[in-house]
């Protein structure tokens, strides 16, 4: 039997509990790799719960990469300590305007574009416009400060983040440990000048903003190859990673990689920047928790409101370790940097109404009825690169199809993002479709143009 207690009157639902326990067994050495754990049923016997209790514990630790199941043999613990695979970090070297060169195709979007099947554009569901109206009624009749603001943010937004963060990432926070930031770049901006001199690794393909704000600040980008196990970060004194969902491919970072990036990280006294962003909007199983458990002393965790409220809210949040977070908060105190008070206040009304709540909900809802439609008509042409989750699926094919489909998108009135303008150096290819900020009708328009368009290779 497991040395677990589950608590029925805590409030946290009961396969989370013993999903935390179980991770906590892994953490500390009490269960090792490859040890068998006990079936489901004899399990849930032992504890006295449904066997849908430790089924569903399963399957998040199973997704999170914590435990394997063995067909016919039973689930056990996955390997959980760094193999000897040292990662291959390239680096990026910047043009004379500062700025890595562009990917073929990856051209301005054309003016005669009517819809964007894009990562960053989330699904709107107008039963909640009331909501919306009312906060920003609550803004206009609020008295803002007559001066600068806490450079942390409203003190009551961080409240109710530390509040959020808790129940839905498992982060253990106090509101002064949280900055509101004007979004994930602007956390970027903050932390960047306070790390010591050196290059930042930035997962390969990824989020191509981050990458372009690295160099901003003078600092060489070393690509980190997105889909393998880091146990070497160089020179580096930092490494953006997206472990949730990475973006764009869509991998979950594994349990083992996890573990294995923060001992590299701490090899090299390096920071890992924890990028956010979408965590919520898992269909399978309950979404990963953040990677900041595992290390707050290493961890510079980032989250944005953009992907479940609307990118133009401009706000974000960074969680730092305290060396970092007292820099961070000096020189925003000099400065004057800080969040947009209407924007903080309106999002403080949003979360104590629970309109974040339903909203993500719904979202959430909408993605995984439109995902499977997705992969169903991009199967047949393209390889899926990752699980479905969030907004957006990627699909893997040659550069020549992927522009053959993008242009006849284009042609159709949408338009869709290329994997190769993600890529630096790892020469990936395919598209990035997403699937938010479209209605159905419009979904299934560009879904006909694109497969049109690969049927006729």
């Amino acid at each position: 039997m497991l040395p677990v207690t589950l608590d029925r009157t805590c409030g946290e639902p009961l396969p989370a509990q013993l999903a935390g326990q179980v991770r906590t067994l892994v953490l500390s050495g009490t269960l090792g790799t490859g040890d068998r754990l006990p079936s489901s049923r004899a399990l849930a016997a032992d504890l006295g719960v449904s066997r849908a209790v430790t089924e569903q514990a399963y399957d998040q630790l199973t997704a999170e990469g914590w435990l394997e199941a063995r067909r016919g043999s039973g689930t056990y613990v996955a390997t959980t300590h760094p193999r000897g695979v040292t990662s291959r970090l390239t680096r990026v070297t910047s043009g004379p305007t500062g700025v890595t060169s562009r990917p073929t195709g990856a051209t301005p979007r054309p003016t005669g574009a009517t819809s964007r099947l894009d990562t960053g554009t989330p699904f709107f569901d107008p039963r909640l416009e009331s909501g919306w109206r009312r906060a920003w009624r609550e803004v206009s009749v609020a008295a803002p400060p007559r001066g600068y603001d806490d450079p942390r943010g409203l003190r009551e937004l961080r409240e109710a983040l530390a509040a959020r963060l808790g129940r839905t990432r498992g982060l253990d926070l106090h509101p002064d440990e949280i900055i509101v930031t004007a979004g994930t770049t602007d956390g970027l901006r903050a932390l960047l000048p306070e790390l010591r001199h050196g290059p930042v690794a930035v997962e390969d393909p990824g989020y191509r903003a981050a990458a372009e704000t690295v160099l901003t600040y003078s600092r060489e980008v070393i690509d980190l190859p997105a889909v393998e196990r880091v146990t070497d970060l160089g020179p580096a004194v930092a490494a953006y990673v997206t472990p949730a969902h990475q973006h764009p491919l869509g991998r979950v970072m594994p349990a083992a990689d996890r573990l294995a990036l923060l001992e590299a990280a701490r090899r090299a006294d390096a920071v890992v920047i924890e990028d956010d962003y979408d965590s919520e909007f898992r269909y399978d199983v309950a979404p990963v928790p953040a990677m900041a458990r595992l290390d707050r002393g290493r961890v510079v965790y980032l989250g944005t409101a953009a992907k479940s409220v609307v990118p133009t809210l401009r706000l974000g949040w960074l969680v730092a370790p305290p060396d970092l977070h007292e820099l961070i908060l000096r020189r925003r105190t000099i400065t004057h940097a800080g969040a947009a008070w209407p924007s903080q206040r309106a999002l403080l009304t949003l979360l104590r109404d629970g309109w974040l709540d339903r909203a993500v909900r719904s979202a959430r809802r909408v993605y995984a009825e439109r995902a499977p439609r997705v992969a169903e008509a991009m199967s047949p042409y393209a390889t899926l690169a990752g699980p479905l989750a969030g907004m957006y699926s990627t699909w893997l094919l040659p550069e020549t199809d992927a522009l053959r489909a993008r242009d006849a998108a284009r042609a159709a009135g949408f338009e869709i993002n290329l994997l190769s303008t993600y890529a630096r150096t790892s020469g990936l290819t395919g598209l990035v479709i997403g699937f938010g900020g479209v209605s159905d009708a419009e979904l299934d328009q560009a879904l006909a143009a694109i497969t049109g368009a690969l049927s006729d290779r």
